[in-house]
Parts: C-alpha cells; sequence; structure tokens
C-alpha cells in the first residue's frame, strides 16, 4: 500500500511540474515617466525583476522590497530591477501626479520607472487581474516568466523568491 501511495505521489508531482512550464513573454513599448516611447530595458541582456505597481497600492510589499534592497537578496551581475507603474488601476491618482511622485524617488535612488497606461504588461503577458496588487516577475534572459507574486510576501513565500532567484542572479 505504502508503494502505490508514493508512486501516486511521485506521478502527481511529475505533472505538476510539467504543469509548470516557463511561459514565454515578449518585450513591450511602454512609456517613460515623461510620456516618451520605452521598450524593457536590458531586455534579452540580463535577467528582469520587475516590481508591476498599482500606485494606489505601492506599499503593499515595499517592505520586502526594502530588505531585498538592503540585504541584496536579488542583487548580482545577470539581474536588473525595475518598476513598472499600472497607471490604468489607478483612478483616483492622476497619472501627472503618479509620475511626478515616481520621478522624484528615481532622483533619489537612481532606479528605473516606467509607466503603464492601458495595463499593456498584464494583458500582453496574460498575469490576470493585477489591480490592488503590488506584483513581482522574474523574466529570464530568454523572455521566460520564471516567477510572479501579486501582493504582500510573507516569511514562506520570501523563502520561495529567493529559490527562484538564485539561479539567475
Amino acid at each position: 500500500m505504502k508503494k502505490i501511495f508514493v508512486l501516486g505521489f511521485l506521478l502527481l508531482a511529475s505533472l505538476s511540474m510539467q504543469a509548470q512550464e516557463l511561459k514565454k513573454v515578449e518585450n513591450l513599448m511602454l512609456e517613460t515617466l515623461k510620456g516618451a516611447p520605452a521598450s524593457l530595458p536590458m531586455w534579452g541582456e540580463k535577467n528582469l525583476l520587475i516590481f508591476y505597481v498599482d500606485p494606489d497600492h505601492a506599499n503593499q510589499d515595499m517592505d520586502f522590497a526594502d530588505e531585498m534592497e538592503e540585504k541584496h537578496l536579488a542583487a548580482g551581475e545577470n539581474i536588473y530591477g525595475f518598476g513598472v507603474m499600472n497607471l490604468k488601476d489607478a483612478p483616483l491618482i492622476p497619472n501627472s501626479l503618479a509620475c511626478t511622485i515616481a520621478n522624484n524617488r528615481t532622483k533619489k535612488n537612481g532606479a528605473t520607472i516606467l509607466a503603464d497606461k492601458g495595463r499593456i504588461l498584464s494583458t500582453a503577458w496574460g498575469l490576470g487581474d493585477c489591480n490592488n496588487y503590488f506584483v513581482m516577475l522574474l523574466i529570464s534572459k530568454e523572455g521566460e516568466l520564471v516567477y510572479m507574486h501579486k501582493g504582500k510576501h510573507t516569511e514562506e513565500d520570501k523563502k520561495e523568491f529567493i529559490r527562484a532567484i538564485a539561479p539567475y542572479r
């Protein structure tokens, strides 16, 4: 009976791994904070850690983002991190105000932040509903979506992220 249970478990695990094939995504044209067309930086050159953020919920997982920066959890010569503001899902904040606030932050920390005024990224990549979420994405150099998390990271989620990003650093 134990052998049947173990074999069943291994079969289910195998099917689960097959179902989690990496999803291929394409580079996109979004906008800079000043409204100029811009493609995703470092596409195909580095693995991309993208923070896709609804400005209404920009602080939802900021504590983990800050922890990653302080402890260099996602740092590496093969990783390039940047932000994309999901402006379509923030109707209460005027786009110009959100871009001004983000632009002021980039002056302080040198970060790259792009604007998505029409849910281009979430639609093109089939991410589902990203409204009211701080979404973290990891895209390989080959254009494969290897990690996605919506909302606040629990301690277990943080460990999963560290495991997921390790081979791409």
